[in-house]
């Protein structure tokens, strides 16, 4: 096993037992994560084509919440990295929530311009409302539209690529389970009509059914005291023709 491997695992495992102890400090607003998946799938797509590490860091407080998220796979020779932003606050008895999110996919090696934010910024803002369910009614439901950024026709107009879920999550003797489809709901046609390929837009260039599939998480007991929460889901693309099986811990 290479070196690097071995450096690997050793900040892995790390980071992992960190993580942990911080998350028991119950009285904490702030929480960290970090993840490691099979492959990076959002709404339906693949990104970077390769096991990806995902850190996150949030402060939670009176129904606000504000973090820092991001995703870098493993994949050298067709790297794909995102680092986002948010700001969110949940109402209603925690049934609902509004969101505002900056998506960034920044390139190795080239200068991408993090603090450019006019028109040919290479951010995405999303905007978008969920509900959450309740225990009675674990069904969840979420709208989200890139109101501003790098999500553009040729014209340069905003595309406002919008995508709508649909989430049942119930418990299966203790197992947490989920059913979910995904719609990209709005897609504009492209505003040269008369150039021989389209630009399309986030998710596709039509209406369709881009995120179908299944999830369930089981706890896997390491110690008496400490539990890894396995992933596994089936995502396909349906508008795409695409199909993944992705495994994935969170610590």
């Amino acid at each position: 096993m290479k070196k690097s491997t071995f450096l690997f695992i050793a900040v892995f495992l790390s980071g992992m037992f960190f993580t942990n102890l911080l998350k028991s400090q119950d009285e904490s607003p702030i929480s960290l994560s970090l993840d490691l998946y099979s492959r990076y799938v959002w709404r339906g797509t693949d990104f970077g084509s390769s096991p990806s590490i995902q850190p996150g860091f949030e402060f939670s407080k009176s129904g606000f919440t504000a973090g820092a998220w991001g995703a870098y796979t493993t994949n050298i020779n067709l790297p794909a990295q995102e680092a986002d932003l948010y700001l969110g606050y949940t109402f209603f008895k925690e049934m609902f929530s509004v969101t505002i999110s900056d998506y960034f996919f920044p390139v190795d090696g080239a200068e991408n311009s993090y603090f450019k934010y006019d028109k040919n910024t290479n951010h995405v803002f999303e905007a978008s409302l969920s509900f959450n369910g309740t225990e009675d009614l674990p069904l969840s439901f979420l709208a989200g539209t890139m109101f501003y950024g790098n999500d553009k026709d040729r014209n340069g107009d905003n595309r406002y690529s919008t995508y709508c879920e649909v989430a049942y999550s119930p418990e299966i003797k203790g197992m947490p389970f989920s059913v979910f489809c995904g719609v990209n709901l709005f897609a504009p046609a492209d505003g040269d009509l008369n150039m021989p390929v389209p630009v399309n837009g986030f998710y596709g260039n039509k209406t369709g059914v881009v995120n179908l599939g299944i999830s369930a998480v089981k706890n896997i007991e390491v110690t008496k005291s400490f539990t890894l929460p396995l992933t596994v889901s089936v995502i396909t693309n349906p508008m795409k023709g695409n199909m993944f099986l992705v495994a994935g811990m969170s610590f």
